[in-house]
């Protein structure tokens, strides 16, 4: 199974198959707006914009899983986002990301992954390599600009 395989709907409730982005990467990020990571939606931005001309697409998933952080609706996220970080990559409607419930893009993930690969906090990482495979996972506290990310990102872009 791959990746591409998995579809989410945007924040605005529209279709947004992964399978759309076949044959660049992915960074798919779990995301809140009352986190004290929520910065990293600047550093996300900063990413996205240099580096979508290359290919790579960078997706926020919304989630209240960890510590009711992001209680808004759909609107009020999107705003939120527009407002205080100009964010453009897309967003997706709000998820759980963790348990029974959980998206099965994040339950294949676990899966690939192993359970220690479960987010445990928000603005957790997975890069989803060109094939649709899951190429790197990082954590919360790990910035987006990290040599690591950036270092993956470059090499999946080639």
């Amino acid at each position: 199974m791959s990746a591409f395989e998995f579809e989410f709907r945007t924040i605005t409730g529209e279709a947004l198959p992964l399978s759309r982005f076949e044959g660049n990467p992915v960074l798919v990020v779990n995301t809140a707006s009352q986190c004290g990571l929520t910065p990293q939606y600047r550093e996300l931005q900063g990413l996205w914009e240099k580096y979508r001309a290359r290919g790579l697409t960078i997706i926020g998933v919304p989630s209240n899983d960890f510590g009711a952080q992001e209680p808004g609706t759909e609107h009020e996220i999107a705003e939120f986002c527009e407002v205080n970080y100009a964010v453009t990559f897309p967003l997706t409607a709000k998820q759980q990301v963790i348990g029974g419930e959980a998206h099965p893009f994040y339950r294949w993930a676990c899966e690939v992954a192993g359970e220690d690969a479960a987010p445990r906090w928000n603005f957790h990482k997975y890069l989803i390599a060109p094939d649709g495979s899951l190429a790197q996972v990082y954590p919360s506290k790990m910035s987006p600009l990290d040599t690591a990310i950036i270092g993956e990102i470059e090499r999946l872009l080639g």
